[in-house]
């Protein structure tokens, strides 16, 4: 067992395993528009869905604290890894029980009236579809969120040893000038992992849904097609079965290895380095119960928080993790929507352009951070000069966008379609664009009677339309939706937004050592532990719901299922760009706020330090004059 005695192998093996762990995470929030778009969700539910994870995980990473220098850490690691493979599975199983994937105009459809033409329908016929629909759908449906949500929560807690043990893991037994390499490297996979799960979005997308029940010939739809999905669940099975390989070799690790320095005995580990320095040895430590360290914490924490220039540096990190994990999660969407862009397309920029330009940014911030080798006051300055030049590349974005196409019925003006006689179902959504560049929801809706596949161009032709044209000419439509005059501003969007993710992260490691530099040796771990745990509070938590929550304020028609909202079909795009990056210059300002603040408290804390220490000097010098005129008087002869 040599091999498992290396810390060198140890490094590549977690190195692997946190790059299949963030491939998962990556994934999902790549793949969430698919999958809302797949099973009805409204935006909220998936900012729900997409945050849940961090619940068991933030719930847990207290007890990370107290059992980090009490088990096996390699051990513990491999089976959170396990139970978060099997949570990966589990996020795909309702692709597997909730039957095929339908649409208006799918001939494979079971339904009445799939064709999505104008057709009178009688009013017994209604009833009985809608019978239909509510005894075969209803029940799978319902059970479809839980289960995601099931394994959104075993994957938080699957993964909460897996980085905090991994490190100290490291830490501990690697050669003390090694270490800061080997962390280094596992730093920069948390930043490669997301990416690479973005990319790998966009190659399964492609991938029709049910593509392994349907043969290629009965698909009629293109990727384009607003009502197409993707093959969601295929990257959960590749990346559950990349991270269950990846988790075995943590099963034949030893609890202690030798160092890289000494084949000696095993120095003691920094977990417990640690607790030695906190008021008390190491022994003591180990003899606090579980209660007893309970009650221990809430002490550290304030005692952490009374830190003034911690408090405000976390606080803008927490500023800078929710706009994060917002445009993480919702970013594709917004690209698909607002510039009329392809699941494959949006996912390609996010994992291709724009988090390595994050991932730059970070470098850099350390690099310059190394170079200079700054102050505290000095990061500072940094920060707030990185992070008020990302909000300068940020701030046009919100002017960088097109309204709402024309939609018959919906948008601008919402009036009475002539389509009435058609009997068109509330749920047909097979978006039509006329001759005369107005959307019309379906066919029907454009109250169109014929249709015809051109295998050509990969379109239906619609004709006879009573609503397009004049009532002596009818016109037609095609099988696509009309053009809201915005896929040219897609380059400068990303320029722009890249650029300012960039200098936004600049502001990263500099702010990180500002933590580390200001807090007491001893309460290093903590501080950090502490930090992550407001991040998951304050920020991964709580944004994605609100991003989703506001993104949903501006839906203008919302689809319908068996008599219930499903996903949004559109949205009012000026108020969905002035939202959507309203929030997150209001997360940038927000950020710039609190490392002002925390420059001018360190300025004010280094003039009362300066004040200090000349009060300090002036007492020393009339002391020394006092003794020299003493000295004087004793010399004068009487």
């Amino acid at each position: 067992m040599g091999l498992f005695n290396n810390i060198k192998f140890f490094v590549l093996c977690h190195g692997m395993l946190q790059l299949a762990q963030l491939l998962v995470s990556g994934y999902l929030k790549g793949s969430i528009s698919t999958i809302e778009k797949r099973y009805g969700l409204s935006s909220q539910m998936s900012g729900l869905l997409s945050s849940f994870n961090e619940v068991g995980n933030t719930v847990l990473i207290v007890f990370v604290s107290y059992f980090g220098s009490r088990v096996h850490r390699p051990r513990c690691i491999g089976i959170g890894a396990i139970i978060a493979s099997m949570a990966a599975f589990l996020i795909a199983l309702p692709h597997f029980f909730s039957g095929e994937y339908e649409y208006t105009d799918d001939q494979n459809s079971t339904k009445v009236n799939v064709s999505g033409l104008c057709q009178p329908v009688s009013t017994v016929q209604a009833q009985l579809f809608n019978k239909t629909c509510s005894k075969e759908d209803s029940h799978a449906h319902h059970a479809v969120y839980p289960v995601l949500l099931l394994g959104q929560l075993l994957l938080g807690i699957g993964g909460v040893p897996i980085q905090p043990f991994g490190i100290s893991y490291v830490d501990d037994y690697a050669y003390k000038k090694n270490s800061p390499f080997y962390l280094g490297i596992l730093f920069s996979i948390t930043v490669i992992g997301p990416a690479l799960g973005y990319l790998m979005a966009s190659f399964m997308l492609r991938l029709y849904v049910d593509f392994n029940i349907d043969s290629s010939d009965s698909i009629n739809l293109t990727k384009d097609d607003p009502r197409w999905v993707g093959a969601w669940w295929m990257g959960f099975l590749l990346a559950g079965t990349l991270l269950f390989l990846t988790s075995l070799p943590y099963l034949f690790f030893p609890r202690k290895m030798q160092t890289e320095e000494t084949t000696e005995a095993p120095v003691k580990p920094t977990s417990e380095k640690f607790i030695k320095k906190n008021d008390m040895s190491s022994n003591q430590m180990h003899e606090l119960s579980l209660s007893q360290f309970l009650k221990r914490f809430p002490h550290i924490m304030l005692r952490t928080l009374r830190n003034p220039i911690y408090l405000l540096v976390v606080l803008a990190q927490v500023n800078l993790a929710a706009m994060i994990a917002g445009i993480a999660t919702f970013m594709p969407k917004f690209i698909e929507r607002h510039f009329m862009k392809p699941a494959t397309f949006s996912n390609l920029m996010i994992g291709g352009l724009i988090i390595p330009s994050a991932m730059l940014g970070i470098m850099a911030g350390g690099m310059v951070l190394r170079r200079l080798n700054l102050s505290v006051r000095a990061s500072a300055v940094m920060c707030i000069v990185a992070v008020l030049m990302g909000s300068m590349f940020a701030l046009p974005l919100l002017f960088l966008g097109c309204s709402t196409q024309r939609i018959a019925g919906i948008y601008p003006n919402k009036s009475q379609l002539c389509s009435l006689d058609c009997s068109c179902s509330s749920e047909a959504f097979n978006p039509v664009c006329s001759s005369d560049d107005i959307e019309f929801r379906s066919p029907c809706h454009a109250g169109c009677r014929q249709g015809s596949y051109d295998e050509k161009m990969k379109v239906w032709n619609y004709t006879d339309c009573s609503c397009v044209g004049s009532n002596s000419l009818p016109g037609f439509t095609l099988s696509r939706i009309c053009d809201n005059g915005c896929s040219h501003l897609i380059i400068p969007f990303l320029i722009l937004s890249s650029l300012s993710c960039l200098l936004v992260s600049f502001s990263h490691t500099p702010s990180f050592m500002m933590i580390l530099r200001t807090v007491a040796p001893e309460d290093k771990s903590f501080a950090l532990g502490i930090q992550f745990m407001l991040f998951r509070v304050l920020a991964f938590l709580p944004a994605p719901v609100l991003y989703g929550s506001a993104i949903d304020s501006t839906c203008i028609l919302w689809g319908q299922k068996c008599n219930k909202n499903t996903s949004c079909h559109y949205y009012n795009l000026d108020l969905f760009r002035q939202r959507f990056l309203g929030l997150q210059n209001f997360f940038i300002v927000g950020g710039l706020a609190f490392f002002v603040l925390s420059f001018l408290v360190l300025k004010r804390m280094d003039s009362i330090r300066q004040l200090q220490t000349e009060q300090g000097s002036n007492v020393a010098t009339g002391k020394k004059d006092q003794e020299t005129s003493l000295q004087k008087a004793a010399s004068v002869p009487l």
